[in-house]
């Protein structure tokens, strides 16, 4: 990072909390883990805490978590 480049053009570091989560490094935003697309901390809704994963929206979050878990696909249609 050059000296001109304040915390708000790099990667933060989030510890992932039920409901919240807290600022570990600062920065202006984070990667998903899907996608890789940057996610502005203020526009960041979906992550999950046991992976400590951010997710760009919830289509993304919901489809990644049908491919680790495809058991939970079968259960919601019965």
């Amino acid at each position: 990072m050059n000296r001109f480049e304040g915390p708000g053009s790099r990667e933060a570091k989030i510890r992932y909390l039920d409901g919240d989560f807290q600022v570990l490094s600062p920065g202006s935003y984070v990667l998903c883990a899907v996608t890789s697309e940057k996610i502005p901390l203020d526009e960041l809704k979906y992550w999950s805490v046991a992976r400590q994963e951010a997710y760009a929206d919830a289509r993304i979050s919901l489809e990644h978590e049908l491919q680790l878990n495809p058991d939970l696909r079968s259960r919601s249609k019965g």
